[in-house]
């Protein structure tokens, strides 16, 4: 898994009533990609990544191990600017 590439994005509130701070492309394996998973701010200060949605639904959901390692690749990539 690796990140293809980040978006730093103005804050901007998404429809859960987070804080969405930036968006990621990954590279899962060479099978699957997924672009513009979204970088929340919770409104308790946490991040958390969520994929995009498809209409009212989400596009993709992750275990709890895959969304904590995205969301440490997002906020790790976002704050050096990648």
């Amino acid at each position: 898994m690796h990140l293809i590439e980040s978006h730093a994005i103005t804050p901007e509130r998404d429809r859960t009533g987070h804080t969405c701070v930036g968006l990621i492309d990954v590279e899962i394996s060479p099978e699957i990609r997924l672009y513009k998973l979204r970088l929340l701010r919770m409104r308790d200060g946490r991040h958390r990544i969520y994929a995009p949605y498809a209409g009212r639904h989400l596009a993709a959901s992750f275990s709890a191990d895959l969304a904590e390692k995205l969301t440490a690749m997002a906020v790790e990539a976002l704050e050096r600017g990648v």
